[in-house]
């Protein structure tokens, strides 16, 4: 895991273009743009290149010209294979002029530069980055634009996101004109992890915070989030922890809840979550059924489980009793006896009173958790039909479990 740590490459530009000769200048982006360079450097060790950068230090110059060529290679290097290598990450940040050219060959917007004449745009038009992307190697692509008509980057968007995973935020509709500093202030919150309480920083909490933050501004951001989940905050791949579970299932132990790292990973099955949510309301049992290795073991502990401890979406669920899910093996009482371990019973002795009481005996452990309700998960239930052999054991389990659950 640390060799894999070691070598992934994080790149970032981040531009602000204070001076336009030809334009109204503006007074923010500069300073906009280096606040975001210093929190990608400082909790998403970033190599961040700065444009433009004042000479002599590493900081956004709010003096400086910006060409269009100085621009466009800039954005080529950041999204192109170096010395043989493909970054894992590039981040494009832009805060300056944009510029919706319209006529007789239709609608043009461009990432403005200081060459921008009257009537003679100058710049990178989106149509442009559409393609840097589309070409680009690099999986992880994520871009924030703060500037005026920025939305034109979701539309035609073609190959742009086959295969990668991608964060865009833009400012405002393609129609519309932008404020500055309204996106970029949400987004500092949002990518700070000090602001955020040391909450994992992703690019689907930034959707969820900006969205939330702007919500009753004139402006409407647009954001497209596709793929896996990028992390941006030092506590993802920075504190060596993969995101990415492979044949594992996502975890949540309710016995040590504070440890519970998965479920910040946990993204995609929202609805899903709360439609069990839903069946757990109503019902005191649940079957969740699927194929091998389409996620049951993830959305049941890293998405039902974890919200049950949180109590949002359930008043007062974080208040019942949440056992640690158990496997049946090739001897189910036994493994269902373990499951009660603040019993002063031995597991043989609850398996043993499982056995002579069945249902009655379950029932008299849940009654002594003392809760509101007893959440009890039996994963890979299966192996009660491909690792228990033994038909009666087979049948007390189930005459036990389910007699329980209708009690």
């Amino acid at each position: 895991m640390d060799d894999i740590i070691k070598y992934m490459k994080r790149e970032a530009l981040v531009v602000g273009i204070n001076q336009y000769p030809s334009h109204t200048n503006l007074s923010t982006p500069a300073k906009d743009a280096e606040q975001v360079a210093k929190l990608l450097k400082e909790y998403g060790e970033f190599e961040v290149y700065r444009l433009p950068n004042k000479q002599g230090e590493r900081l956004v110059d709010p003096d400086g010209l910006v060409k269009q060529q100085h621009l466009e290679d800039a954005i080529n290097r950041l999204f192109s294979t170096k010395d043989g290598k493909i970054p894992d990450t590039a981040v494009l940040y832009f805060a300056g002029h944009g510029l919706l050219k319209e006529d007789e060959d239709g609608k043009e917007v461009f990432l403005a530069t200081g060459e921008t004449r009257p009537g003679k745009e100058r710049g990178i038009t989106i149509k442009k980055l559409q393609e840097i992307l589309a070409n680009s190697q690099v999986r992880q692509q994520i871009v924030w634009l703060d500037c005026c008509h920025s939305g034109a980057l979701m539309t035609d968007l073609g190959e742009v996101h086959k295969g990668r995973d991608r964060c865009f935020i833009t400012a405002c509709r393609e129609f519309e004109t932008a404020t500055g500093e309204v996106l970029t202030k949400a987004l500092l919150e949002a990518l700070d992890p000090i602001e955020k309480e040391n909450k994992l920083v992703t690019n689907y909490t930034l959707e969820d915070f900006i969205k939330q933050k702007l919500e009753h501004t004139p402006q409407h951001p647009v954001i497209r989030n596709d793929g896996e989940i990028i992390l941006t905050g030092k506590d993802g791949v920075l504190s060596k922890i993969c995101p990415y579970k492979g044949l594992e299932y996502f975890d949540f132990n309710p016995e040590e809840p504070k440890k519970a790292i998965d479920p910040r990973y946990f993204y995609g099955r929202t609805q899903l979550t709360n439609q069990l949510l839903e069946k757990v309301e109503e019902s005191n049992f649940l079957a969740v059924l699927g194929a091998s290795g389409s996620g049951k073991s993830s959305v049941v502990r890293a998405g039902l489980l974890y919200q049950l401890y949180l109590g949002e979406k359930i008043p007062s669920s974080n208040r019942w009793k949440i056992y640690k899910p158990f496997t049946p093996g090739e001897h189910p009482l036994q493994n269902l006896a373990k499951v009660f371990v603040d019993s002063e019973l031995s597991d043989n002795a609850r398996a043993s009173l499982f056995a002579a009481q069945g249902a009655d005996g379950l029932g008299q452990l849940i009654n002594n958790a003392n809760a509101e309700r007893v959440v009890l998960v039996a994963d890979q239930f299966e192996e009660v039909f491909t690792l228990c052999q033994d038909h009666s054991k087979r049948q007390q389990f189930f005459e036990c479990l389910m007699g329980a659950v209708n009690k």
